[in-house]
């Protein structure tokens, strides 16, 4: 197996979403990511992206099916382990426990579709 085989090639939503990250005005540091956290333990992210002095932590889950509460739990405890606050996650459809929470803790929930309408 050489190195092409074994890098995953980015998805259309993973695409998409540096596109929009581009066109917002974000600037992305880092593609594929492992920031150690506080914990000692390795923190993994699609993108670091960064908007005036603040870096964000993103997580694309190019997956068919409904985005679940525990997805959105996961990436809060991975961002502040990290210290990167208010972490994006992109997704195609996200539960309303998952988006509940996601507005307590200032996560920002991105679906296809809200992609797709800002970069007309």
């Amino acid at each position: 197996m050489n190195n092409e085989e074994k890098t995953k090639a980015p998805s259309d939503l993973a695409k998409l979403a540096m596109r929009y990250f581009t066109k917002a005005g974000y600037k992305i540091k880092q593609e594929t990511a492992a920031l150690e956290g506080y914990s000692g333990i390795s923190q993994k992210f699609d993108l670091i992206v960064q908007k005036g002095r603040t870096a964000q932590g993103v997580w694309i889950r190019d997956w068919n099916r409904t985005i679940g509460i525990n997805v959105v739990i996961n990436l809060d405890k991975a961002s502040e382990d990290a210290g990167l606050s208010n972490p994006i996650l992109v997704g195609e459809n996200f539960s309303d426990h998952a988006k509940a929470y996601a507005n307590r803790r200032k996560i920002t929930l991105l679906t296809r579709q809200q992609i797709v309408l800002s970069l007309r």
